[in-house]
């Protein structure tokens, strides 16, 4: 059975907290200087309640969409929640490897799961006509935790049909330069739900916030699920900070940066392919997913090594086989290479 409350965080709590993160995708080094001034300086305006609508016009402008099309969330771990208990559905559907907290919230909202597990063989791509027509609720990652996968747009689409409702998890997408396959915007596509974290590139995990983009009639379900004042004054903020033109600017190149020292990590974990090491081909988030022997040996032995990494036997569709590896910068990652030579020939 998989632990689907297990995630990256728990590597580096309590005694992995001095070391060096692998296993959580959040940027490093953020967040940035002036985004923790704009969160300062809303601290004045605590004592209102906070006032969402300048924040969710500002989302609604950055995507070219009605104010009517966004909903504002406490991260996107509660628009899974506000999906789970909102909508009426009956045979939802989580494709899997993916970011676990989707089904988790569904089973706890009473929903019985399936679950269409990507192949190995197939590089963890999406082939649509593995989800069962019947389907009426299909969740979906893009780009995909923690396989790095992105699928094409079009691909992902041909998921929806009148009836349906297609969530699509694109919390890394900013990550990806151009933010190549984004659904975000459309309007074209039946049911479509996107949600958006702004916790991964601006280093926010602790302030929680994000956002769903859906039509209206579903933003109303799921606004009228919500508690009132779901998303704190110093969240709306940020929020409204992080997509403006500037933000969007520093996004697009730190964004090339990741593929860039991406490219390098990948470069380096071709130096093992002869110990057995593989990376899943094709990533494009800042993350890549490696098939390892011994795997479970090796991660013990990187953290006394320093270094934390994620399991990967949490995620369904994986196994003990698999750990997966945040990108990180040149001398991080260099240090980290050299480590896991270390790990590969004490877990042998």
């Amino acid at each position: 059975m998989h632990d689907l409350r297990h995630h990256g965080d728990a590597e580096v709590r309590d005694d992995g907290s001095a070391l060096i993160d692998l296993a959580v995708n959040v940027r490093s080094g953020t967040p940035p200087a002036w985004l923790r001034e704009r969160i300062a300086g809303s601290l004045a305006g605590l004592a209102a309640y906070p006032d969402g609508r300048t924040a969710r016009a500002a989302v609604a402008a950055r995507h070219g969409l009605p104010v009517e099309r966004v909903l504002l969330t406490a991260g996107a771990a509660e628009a899974f929640v506000l999906l789970a208990r909102a909508l009426k559905v009956s045979r939802p559907v989580v494709v899997h490897p993916q970011f676990t907290e989707p089904e988790a919230a569904l089973r706890d909202a009473g929903h019985t799961v399936d679950r269409v597990l990507l192949r190995e063989e197939d590089g963890f791509r999406l082939d649509p006509g593995a989800v069962p027509g019947a389907a009426d609720l299909v969740v979906i990652g893009n780009p995909t935790n923690p396989t790095s996968v992105l699928h094409p747009a079009e691909t992902v689409v041909r998921l929806a049909r009148p009836g349906r409702t297609l969530v699509v998890d694109e919390a890394f997408l900013d990550a990806v330069p151009g933010e190549r396959e984004a659904l975000a915007g459309r309007t074209d596509v039946p049911g479509l739900v996107v949600l958006r974290s702004l916790t991964k590139t601006w280093g926010l995990a602790g302030l929680r916030v994000g956002y769903v983009l859906a039509g209206p009639e579903t933003i109303g379900l799921l606004a009228r699920a919500q508690p009132l004042w779901p998303v704190s004054t110093p969240a709306l903020a940020a929020a409204e900070a992080c997509v403006g033109p500037g933000a969007l600017a520093e996004a697009e190149e730190a964004a090339r940066r990741t593929a860039a020292d991406r490219s390098r990590l990948l470069a380096g974990l071709g130096e093992f392919a002869d110990r057995g090491v593989r990376a899943v081909e094709g990533a494009e988030g800042p993350f890549v997913l490696l098939q390892l022997p011994h795997a479970a040996a090796v991660r013990e032995r990187l953290r006394a090594l320093g270094f934390a990494v994620r399991r990967g036997d949490t995620f369904p569709g994986l196994d003990r086989r698999w750990l997966r590896v945040a990108v990180r910068d040149r001398g991080t990652t260099d240090a980290f290479l050299e480590a896991l030579g270390r790990a590969l020939d004490d877990a042998g």
